[in-house]
């Protein structure tokens, strides 16, 4: 896992968290590849382990 740490500041653009949704107002993560961001580490991980996890299952299905 690798992310940007974003202290005391929000994204340009009215922005939402990727897995939750809700508006990122103080604080927040950064993918440090795609750049996509988290309202906190909690939904950073999350989703990095349901990506994973949709990852296994389309590489079995081919």
């Amino acid at each position: 896992m690798r992310f940007i740490l974003v202290n005391g500041r929000t994204p340009f653009r009215k922005t939402s968290c990727l897995w939750c949704c809700e508006e990122i107002e103080g604080g927040y993560l950064r993918d440090a590849r795609t750049l996509l961001p988290y309202c906190g580490y909690e939904c950073y991980a999350i989703h990095q382990d349901a990506a994973r996890l949709i990852g296994e299952r389309t590489r079995a299905a081919s």
